[in-house]
């Protein structure tokens, strides 16, 4: 990682695949996580039961990167990334075949767990958060100084 703090690289993207939105401030490096607001039926309850955390990132809104939790075309390209990489034959060629039918994503998550990849895919899914966290990083860093620009 380039001068990106590797702990708080990690730690958004644990987060993220938490199902946590995460704001990452710029000035303190403190990261705020917050449930997706889709996992919500009421919008008041979620503004109470978050209420100081979405305070200070409202108040402070310049300091913070925002980090969404991946929609559902990101996380299905990482699950055919990690396919295309597969040595195994067999549970390629089973794995490409669930991606193109129904419910693609419980069907994956199913065979996943009952095959001896189970962790290749954990450390494979948590190293391609990894990635998009660091580039955008990256990516809002000014290139004259240390400091993140939103």
């Amino acid at each position: 990682m380039k001068n990106v703090n590797s702990n708080i690289v990690k730690e958004i993207a644990q987060e993220l695949d938490c199902g946590f939105d995460c704001y990452y401030n710029l000035k303190t490096d403190e990261i705020i996580a917050i449930p997706s607001f889709s996992q919500f039926s009421d919008e008041e309850d979620f503004k109470e039961a978050f209420k100081d955390s979405l305070e200070e990132v409202e108040k402070h809104k310049k300091d913070y990167i925002k980090f969404e939790v991946l929609e559902s075309f990101e996380s299905f390209k990482i699950m055919e990334l990690f396919v295309e990489q597969l040595t195994d034959q067999n549970l390629k060629l089973e794995l490409q075949s669930i991606l193109t039918n129904k419910k693609p994503f419980q069907k994956f998550k199913y065979k996943i767990d009952h095959s001896d990849f189970r962790q290749n895919w954990f450390d494979f899914k948590h190293r391609e958060l990894e990635k998009r966290v660091e580039n955008e990083l990256e990516r809002r860093k000014p290139a004259h100084n240390n400091v993140y620009k939103k």
